[in-house]
């Protein structure tokens, strides 16, 4: 267990190389009349909201933390924790969502590095997956990703609630009816935010509903794309440490 986690955890480890393999890029759902409803930027004050809505319907989804945005993952370890444990896939946005595609080599591995850490911490499991902020990468990134065991999960249907400017809750429903009524081949995998109230409240319920009636399935990005969620599950997350506050910079 420690070689495993330090080998994984160590973000300067890894050399670049303009020969490395890149990591997998995921754009949809493999099967038509799946939908992977995602959500970016949390830990928030919201995601409880979203938990109760999402277990009500029986509803798994995936959620993209990031270490510090909005707030600190370690302000929220038991929020955290309990979306893992009801089956819903965690996965990483990053520490401080900057664009990757900017960074350097170590920058990169250590932004990585200390969201699947802290994931790690609270839930006991590596994570396999990342979403680049922005949706932003380039070929270091990917080499990076590769190294670290991640694939790199981008979107096909963008709720457009963090746009510039954000759009409204009607235009947001607009884009979930539109989405259906192409009857995408490759399912819909989605781009949602519960950072916005207006998403979580309006746009969610109202998309459920409508993707229910259409008569989609709703999965995973793990299960949307036939891929791993996690590199390993241990059987329990690690004792809380006060110390892990001093991170949230």
């Amino acid at each position: 267990m420690l070689f495993r986690s330090a080998f994984i955890f160590l973000g300067s480890f890894f050399v670049l190389s303009s020969s490395a393999q890149l990591a997998q890029v995921v754009t949809n759902c493999v099967n038509p009349k799946q939908v992977a409803l995602t959500f970016d930027d949390g830990p928030y004050s919201s995601t409880q909201i979203i938990r109760q809505m999402l277990n009500l319907q029986n509803i798994k989804a995936t959620f993209f933390y990031n270490g510090v945005n909005f707030d600190c993952i370690y302000n929220h370890i038991s929020d955290v924790y309990q979306m893992y444990s009801d089956g819903h896939q965690i996965s990483s946005h990053t520490w401080n969502h900057f664009d990757l595609a900017t960074l350097s080599w170590d920058e990169i591995h250590n932004q990585m590095y200390l969201t699947e850490r802290a994931i790690y911490r609270i839930t006991g499991a590596q994570v396999a997956m990342m979403r680049p902020p922005f949706g932003s990468y380039n070929d270091q990134v990917r080499q990076a990703s590769y190294l670290r065991n991640q694939t790199l999960i981008i979107w096909n249907m963008d709720s457009g609630d963090a746009g510039v400017p954000p759009k409204t809750t009607e235009q947001s429903e607009a884009l979930y009816d539109a989405a259906i009524a192409s009857g995408s081949p490759g399912g819909i995998l989605t781009l949602n935010h519960e950072t916005h109230n207006t998403t979580v409240n309006d746009v969610i319920p109202y998309a459920i509903q409508k993707l229910k009636n259409a008569g989609y399935d709703f999965v995973t990005v793990a299960e949307c794309s036939n891929l791993p969620a996690y590199q390993w599950q241990d059987s329990s997350p690690q004792p809380v440490d006060p110390s892990w506050q001093s991170e949230c910079v």
